[in-house]
């Protein structure tokens, strides 16, 4: 069975002996097996990046369509389809809309699904600690502040 693929052709090589240091825009495609330090951003909405083995980015990379056998140091955001390799190593988060990952590819920050590119609500909250509900413990055999019921509460201060 053949691989889906974007429809964007690949129109820019960067050489696995270049180094481009600064952001990079483009559209349709680009294969990377050099380095890139800056960010990577897809101008269309069918660009394509494809990361070899060889390749890495430090920086952001903003593409609609990735495929990462590489290396990446930074955010990832595909707003259409990612492809990790079996040697991918994204060091980030990733943020995606649909997700192919085999197995050996490695993912160093959050998984952040994105319906159509758009980012789901999700609160965390934090839980109380365990010894927000404990009494005090200081030994003394005294409440702290917080323990002590107020004149009004026990009854004190009433003629």
């Amino acid at each position: 069975m053949a691989k889906r693929r974007s429809h964007a052709e690949i129109e820019t090589l960067i050489g696995a002996e270049t180094t481009l240091s600064g952001d990079v825009n483009f559209s349709n495609g680009l294969y990377l097996e050099g380095r890139i330090e800056g960010n990577v951003s897809g101008t269309d909405e069918e660009a394509r990046l494809d990361i070899q083995e060889a390749g890495y980015v430090t920086g952001e990379v903003h593409v609609a369509n990735v495929e990462v056998n590489g290396t990446i140091e930074g955010e990832l955001h595909a707003s259409g389809r990612l492809v990790l390799g079996p040697s991918a190593q994204i060091k980030g988060d990733v943020f995606y809309n649909v997700l192919e990952m085999a197995a050996g590819a490695q993912v160093n920050g959050k998984l952040v699904y994105r319906k159509n590119g758009e980012p789901l609500a999700i609160e965390h909250k934090k839980a109380k600690s365990r010894e927000q509900d404990r009494p005090s413990r200081s030994g003394t055999g005294e409440s702290s502040e917080q323990e002590k019921p107020s004149k009004a509460q026990s009854g004190e201060g009433e003629d």
